[in-house]
């Protein structure tokens, strides 16, 4: 267990790399790496240890000696201390390399593989205001930033409405302009934010499980212009609860969702909510290459609607259906890759473990008149056997986009017995997405690889993987 120093600069540091988690590393003369939050490749900086470890150092930014020049300086008030854009200070140009760097050393350190091809990272062409879903939560003890601590002395306790800091589960940073959706999420958050402070309506105190504003969640679509929002009370008090929801939707009529839920258990989660429709429709739209899909407060969908499109060709590119191909869609959540491909596909099945995804993909394919998608409700590692193969038959492409943790190996085993021509692997996590392909590589070859980068000034990134079969080249040679 790393220990707490108390007081260890390290000097003038020079920052010469990026790593993991949006830290920068340097070397510090006793040859320990340090891994600094909040400095930018090529920077030179005092660093202040935080964790001391045998082989390294974690520490921040303590003086910025001199700034490197891929440092920008942040359009956001609150970055440094709301924790969720922790690259803001960098230029987006060097944010998708040292990204891409990322993905391709993990692939091939991890992962033992060489891709044949590796395709240029595909940037996002807005940087911000990207997200087409964010949460907020209310809090009756806001966070205050240490400038405020200095310059006003002895604080009381302020209500907050934004962001929980790390490691804070019971405060959270007020946010005033967040950068990462488009309007009207700021201004409407702003102005719930008064109403309530204005007509004395208590903000939520997890410690004490009082307070009645609990959180709030805010849908756009970019395609259609919808606007969902839905707040959470932590207890039902029907006349505050009516005139705060007429308030908003007299106030913003592009409301076209609005929505509320009482929740009075242990947690915010939405999936055991009832959630009751206020005022117009339980649902809002979004658009791609034609196809509809419709998005409940409880769905699951990319968050950034104009990447989505990006990523899902680059899928549909790699998969190189000719229309008579079988594909699996393993993990396909609401269906989306899977509805995508389908056109260019004879017949597509999908599978996925939380019912409620399996129940929306269905209702999307039968509102795109798509007829040639299957979908089942399973745990990979449970349903993906032999018995699945001879129900459904062999596939010619295998699609698969696991969370975070990658597939079972259980699935993975499943794939090298069914040694279907191609696999393509998207991943949120390029490190177990290696680990996966190290499994692999004796039966497949990385064909070639492609990042996309669906967050902006965070240290995020998908990729995607085309994986040949290896006796497929053996037969054509």
């Amino acid at each position: 267990m790393g220990k707490r120093p108390k007081n260890l600069i390290l000097p003038s540091l020079i920052v010469s790399d990026a790593a993991a988690q949006g830290k920068s590393v340097a070397h510090a003369e006793d040859g320990r790496t340090v891994l600094i939050s909040g400095a930018v490749p090529g920077d030179v900086v005092d660093a202040r240890v935080i964790k001391k470890k045998s082989r390294y150092y974690e520490a921040t930014v303590e003086r910025l000696i001199e700034p490197s020049d891929k440092r920008v300086e942040p359009p956001c008030k609150h970055f440094g201390v709301c924790g969720g854009c922790k690259w803001q200070n960098m230029d987006y140009k060097w944010q998708i390399h040292y990204k891409e760097n990322e993905v391709v050393n993990n692939i091939r350190r991890i992962g033992g593989v060489s891709p044949e091809v590796i395709l240029p990272i595909k940037g996002c062409g807005e940087q911000y205001f990207y997200r087409n879903k964010m949460e907020f939560s209310f809090a009756a003890r806001r966070w205050y930033t240490r400038e405020e601590i200095e310059t006003r002395g002895e604080l009381e306790d302020e209500v907050g409405l934004g962001f929980h800091i790390q490691g804070r589960w019971d405060k959270v940073l007020d946010i005033e302009k967040c950068h990462l959706q488009k309007d009207p999420s700021n201004a409407i958050r702003n102005h719930i934010r008064t109403y309530a402070i204005e007509n004395g309506i208590s903000f939520f105190d997890p410690r004490e499980k009082k307070g009645l504003l609990r959180t709030m969640m805010i849908r756009t679509s970019y395609s259609t212009g919808e606007v969902m929002l839905l707040i959470q009370f932590f207890y039902e008090d029907r006349k505050v609860r009516e005139d705060m929801l007429e308030n908003i939707k007299e106030t913003f009529p592009e409301i076209t969702s609005l929505l509320y839920s009482i929740n009075g258990g242990a947690n915010d989660s939405l999936y055991e909510l009832d959630i009751k429709t206020y005022h117009g429709k339980d649902h809002i739209y979004e658009e791609m290459e034609g196809l509809r899909f419709k998005i409940g407060p409880k769905s699951f969908y990319q968050t950034n609607s104009h990447q989505a499109y990006e990523l899902y060709s680059t899928v549909r590119d790699f998969a190189g259906l000719t229309g008579s191909e079988n594909v699996y869609d393993l993990y396909t959540g609401t269906g989306t890759i899977s509805q995508f491909v389908s056109r260019n596909a004879r017949s597509v099945v999908g599978v996925e473990a939380v019912e409620e995804a399996i129940i929306a993909a269905r209702l999307n394919a039968q509102i795109n008149g798509i007829k040639n998608c299957t979908y089942l409700v399973g745990d990979m590692k449970d349903v993906f056997d032999e018995a699945f193969v001879e129900k459904y038959g062999n596939p010619d492409v295998v699609i698969t986009d696991p969370p975070r943790d990658g597939m079972h190996k259980d699935v993975v085993e499943m794939l090298l017995k069914l040694k279907a021509p191609r696999i393509v692997y998207v991943s949120c996590n390029s490190a177990t997405q290696a680990r996966d392909l190290a499994l692999m590589k004796d039966m497949y070859r990385v064909e070639k690889m492609q990042a996309v980068d669906m967050f902006p000034q965070t240290f995020h990134v998908e990729n995607v993987a085309l994986l040949t079969l290896i006796d497929n080249d053996k037969k054509d040679e």
